[in-house]
């Protein structure tokens, strides 16, 4: 029993993925694998597959209350992240919650899916933007995330750096710009947290895509962050985690 208090603890805010690739399921495959105990609030209920969203069911937010609240009194989270968020009033729940804790949050805010489905109510993105990301310790926006955020399109890797620069201006915390769909003959991720500036490279790995990529990405730097890494290490360690992962598949 001791071990099992032991095992450092990270929380994952985000939604169920029914196929089990992304969401919930991929955070806490991917803490399992780091070491760290997974603990959940899920904010929604999706009907999903590598392919197609087909229904999305919403949480009520007193229920994701409960959650964390359940999680906070039981366990002590060394990190927490958060995906799909879907709403207004579920992330106002979020943001009421951990304005009143201090724990490194990641933020990877879930937006479209890669088929397109709506993740995040359009309503919901100045909430987003204007209570949960200057709470947070990071944020990982994909090309498409990013470009939301800094109302501007990113086609190259000065446009990627810029904007990792702009988000940290912008909302206060650390950024890490995800540019693997940008062409060219590496995957290319732009970290900035206002002092320290990094750019992670890895060879592109042609013909593989990986339903929950961005999912597993955010949760190993959560992971990592729970192990005791400071910012730095954890997203280094994580780039090297994920792109692992990919050449496997």
């Amino acid at each position: 029993m001791s071990k099992i208090k032991n095992i450092p603890v990270a929380l994952t805010v985000a939604g169920s993925d029914s196929g089990g690739g992304a969401g919930i399921q991929a955070d806490l495959k991917t803490f399992a694998a780091l070491g760290v105990h997974g603990t959940t609030a899920i904010t929604c209920v999706t009907a999903q597959n590598p392919d197609a969203v087909l229904g999305i069911e919403p949480i009520r937010p007193a229920m994701v209350q409960q959650q964390l609240e359940a999680i906070f009194s039981g366990f002590r989270p060394r990190a927490v992240k958060t995906g799909m968020l879907f709403s207004e009033e579920i992330i106002a729940v979020v943001v009421e919650f951990f304005r009143k804790r201090r724990v490194p949050l990641v933020v990877d805010p879930v937006m479209i899916a890669t088929n397109g489905a709506r993740l995040l109510k359009p309503s919901a993105i100045q909430c987003l933007e204007k209570d949960l990301l200057p709470l947070a310790t990071l944020v990982t926006p994909n090309l498409d995330e990013a470009e939301v955020l800094i109302g501007k399109r990113i086609s190259s890797l000065a446009d990627l750096r810029e904007a990792a620069k702009e988000i940290q201006r912008r909302f206060g915390c650390a950024a890490l710009v995800k540019g693997g769909h940008l062409p060219g003959a590496q995957a290319v991720d732009y970290f900035y947290d206002g002092k320290n500036e990094i750019a992670l490279r890895a060879k592109f790995i042609q013909g593989v895509s990986m339903h929950g990529s961005g999912c597993t990405y955010s949760a190993a730097i959560t992971g990592y962050l729970a192990l005791g890494d400071d910012l730095p290490a954890a997203i280094k360690r994580a780039k090297k985690f994920i792109t692992r992962k990919l050449r496997r598949l």
